[in-house]
């Protein structure tokens, strides 16, 4: 197979950096993808691109500071990420506790993050996926914030689903950096500072 050069053993991937979100054209610069997003700016930052379908998923693997480490995007869409995770965690024997995800928040504006070492789905529909199959909540979520509904009578997955605005996009972007550096930080054991990274309001 084509990528059999650079594919590694099983045993070598530590971690897993799972972007939650929704494939197809529609579904592009979605609020619901914000997931995704952070998960594509992370591969650019480290010249990797998920280009590789396995694990029902486009996945693409590299090393932080000697840690090898699978970053995927699930093609289950978003109700059945947990699927997908699953089938990775299992392959590479990887506990909760490995786990990384990124994922849409509307309880934060754009332009907040919140980072989380456990917990219940809050209503986030791929985290609730992600913890059903896997049985535990004891892994790591980033959250990114996409704003709340307009209103209290707007249709959530209506909303969850529209374009981001280009103000909200922007603020969105300014998070990426952040959001990359605190999962270097996580992989690299300091989860202190990823925390303070990511629950500090930006200025």
């Amino acid at each position: 197979m084509e990528h059999t050069n650079t594919a590694v053993s099983a045993s070598a991937v530590s971690f897993i950096v799972a972007g939650l979100g929704n494939f197809g054209k529609e579904y592009e610069n979605t609020r619901h993808n914000a997931g995704f997003i952070a998960a594509d700016h992370f591969c650019s930052k480290h010249y990797i691109a998920p280009d590789r379908q396995k694990f029902k998923a486009m996945v693409a693997e590299t090393s932080v500071g000697g840690v090898k480490i699978l970053v995927m995007k699930p093609l289950t869409y978003m109700n059945d990420s947990g699927k997908a995770v699953r089938e990775a965690m299992a392959f590479y024997k990887i506990p909760p506790e490995r786990l990384i995800v990124l994922v849409d928040d509307i309880n934060l504006e754009p332009g907040k993050t919140r980072l989380r070492r456990k917990g219940s789905a809050g209503g986030q529909n791929g985290l609730k996926s992600i913890i059903e199959n896997i049985g535990s909540d004891n892994f790591t979520r980033i959250k990114i914030g996409i704003g709340q509904k307009p209103h209290p009578a707007y249709d959530l997955a209506a909303w969850v689903l529209s374009k981001f605005t280009a103000s909200d996009r922007k603020a969105l972007d300014s998070t990426l950096d952040r959001v990359t550096e605190a999962v270097e930080l996580l992989i690299a054991g300091d989860t202190d500072t990823a925390t303070r990274i990511c629950n500090t309001s930006p200025q």
